[in-house]
């Protein structure tokens, strides 16, 4: 999608988003695929040092490793710009997360069906202050081997918090779950706005 001039009657509103989710899982395939600019990433060589630390056994080819974060845009319509920041997925660099979801509407954890567990402390992240998010199951090799309600009876998640399919290396597919996510955030915060006080 190409960047468009705001329109002239209305004012562009932009809003923050935040993709997590465990070591390996896509996150800055994700935020590449969709960004309209060339998105910031903090990639630096995995060395020895990782050895032991960072479990590669399920992404083998793995060679680089997010360390601060990942930043990328995209313009959703005229009046929506979306400023995305993928966080790093090793517990060792976690202590930047509560920087990264300062002023975020919500968060994508994206999740590997083969290694669900390494999205617990993502959810629970995001259950404890409260932060809208939904799940994103990456189908790696374009395959979905998980319907979505096992993955929810997997995670132990709400029946609200959406859980969607997608190919983050697919443009189309990233957008989907972005507006998915801003569509949930909209929902809840007009279903506060009208719960009895």
């Amino acid at each position: 999608m190409s960047h468009r001039p705001p329109a002239q009657s209305g004012r562009v509103t932009s809003a923050k988003i935040v993709i997590a989710g465990g070591f390996g899982v896509g996150k800055t395939t994700l935020v590449g695929s969709v960004s309209e600019i060339t998105p910031l990433t903090t990639e630096a060589i995995m060395t020895s040092a990782g050895v032991g630390v960072d479990d590669t056994r399920q992404v083998p080819g793995k060679t680089t490793t997010t360390v601060a974060m990942d930043f990328g845009r995209i313009s959703i319509d005229r009046d929506l710009i979306l400023y995305l920041f993928g966080t790093p997925g090793q517990t060792r660099f976690w202590f930047m997360w509560d920087e990264l979801v300062r002023g975020a509407i919500g968060a994508v954890v994206l999740v590997d069906t083969r290694r669900l567990a390494d999205c617990f402390a993502a959810i629970d992240f995001f259950e404890h202050r409260r932060l809208p998010y939904l799940v994103a199951i990456n189908c790696f090799d374009g395959m979905q081997y998980h319907n979505p309600q096992d993955v929810r009876d997997a995670l132990a998640i709400s029946s609200d918090v959406p859980v969607v399919a997608c190919d983050a290396r697919n443009r189309e597919s990233t957008k989907h779950v972005l507006i998915s996510l801003v569509e949930y955030v909209l929902t809840m915060r007009r279903s506060r706005a009208v719960a009895p006080a």
